[in-house]
């Protein structure tokens, strides 16, 4: 029996503008979006850090007021403004992150994620404080997601409002960031083949990869481009709609066409006129708004030595003055409410921080 696709009209107009439509082959060439973090701030966040060191507080306790930063606090609301409702993504650089332990720096970026969003699960393990690092763990698991190999990651989007990176130490060899404006595909998408576009408005079964929320299936099924409150969202993991495919019999089959239009998707992502790579140096921190920006990550190669490996954490956030998001979103996002949506909650999980790789 085949599963008929919902046909909605398309709404979305044929080209967008504004500073979501940027092209990495110009801003590879301006440093605007490189946020250096001054001697002062650097000051201010590290008092801060030790005040909360002495206040014996828990992680769990950070938040604006506990992680004062009156200094760079409105700093910090602006490059929020940028990421949500302009460019989408900012590298903040300068934090001395070989100056603080594990512990410390995971106070210091917790805190400064504080003014960006509340915290959000990145696993059914119920992370809050989440780890990218090669654990050696097999990916043809069912349960592996790639963060936790040293394998490329093709573009795709995190399940939140906004991700965010803190690279503690780098890789010995690749690794670098790439992001691509998924508002900029669907421009160079509809000037080529429009028709193509309009497969990316149905529905896409994407696999859960084993962290499934209780009671649903162990895909979701979620368009990868939606027109919404006046705004293109987008939501896309190509390798799991794929995995889906073959892991499910029971989720709907994908046509040539749609098969098509993900594969166009895939090529424009790895456009090098499009897309901008980034390398992160230790400390550098990087935050994306998934709605409009996909990221990837080439492999790398890692130091033999334990001490040494590429090691990452990570924040899932949820800022108050999201975007709207369509009811569709609800199924993976357990909530379209700014402020409080996104994330991954199984019946077993329980939330806390953790300071290194499971």
């Amino acid at each position: 029996m085949t599963e008929v696709i919902e046909r909605r009209p398309l709404l979305a107009p044929p080209q967008l503008q504004g500073p979501a439509a940027w092209l990495g082959s110009q801003l590879g060439q301006r440093t605007d979006w490189i946020e250096v973090l001054t001697p002062a701030e650097l000051a201010e966040i590290d008092q801060a850090i030790q005040r909360f060191k002495a206040s014996g507080a828990a992680l769990g306790d950070i938040s604006t007021q506990t992680f004062a930063l009156p200094l760079l606090a409105p700093r910090l609301a602006r490059i929020l403004q940028d990421v949500v409702h302009g460019r989408g993504f900012v590298l903040l650089r300068g934090f001395e992150v070989e100056r603080y332990s594990t512990e410390e720096t995971a106070i210091a970026y917790l805190g400064l994620g504080a003014y960006l969003g509340s915290f959000r699960s990145q696993n059914a393990a119920g992370h809050l404080l989440g780890h990218v690092k090669d654990t050696g763990v097999d990916i043809n698991k069912p349960t592996v997601r790639f963060y936790q190999t040293n394998r490329a990651l093709e573009y795709h989007t995190d399940s939140c409002d906004i991700v965010g990176l803190i690279c503690l130490k780098p890789s010995r060899s690749g690794g670098e960031s790439r992001i691509v404006s998924s508002v900029s595909v669907y421009n160079q998408m509809m000037r080529t083949r429009p028709d193509l576009v309009e497969q990316l408005f149905h529905a896409f079964p994407t696999d859960r990869r084993g962290e499934v929320p209780e009671g649903g299936l162990p895909w979701f099924d979620i368009p990868v481009f939606h027109w919404h409150a006046g705004q293109l969202t987008t939501i896309y993991v190509g390798q799991y709609i794929r995995s889906a495919q073959q892991n499910f019999p029971q989720a709907r089959r994908l046509t040539a066409k749609e098969l098509e239009a993900l594969d166009l998707l895939d090529a424009l992502t790895n456009d090098t006129q499009l897309n901008l790579e980034m390398e992160f140096r230790p400390g550098d921190m990087q935050f994306l708004h998934n709605h409009q920006i996909l990221h990837s990550r080439t492999d790398f190669e890692d130091w033999p030595e334990p001490e040494r490996k590429r090691h990452l954490m990570r924040l899932w956030l949820a800022p108050k003055d999201g975007r709207a998001l369509p009811e569709c979103f609800a199924p993976r996002y357990g909530s379209v409410v700014p402020g409080d949506r996104g994330g991954i909650i199984t019946r077993q999980t329980q939330l806390r921080f953790v300071l290194d790789a499971a």
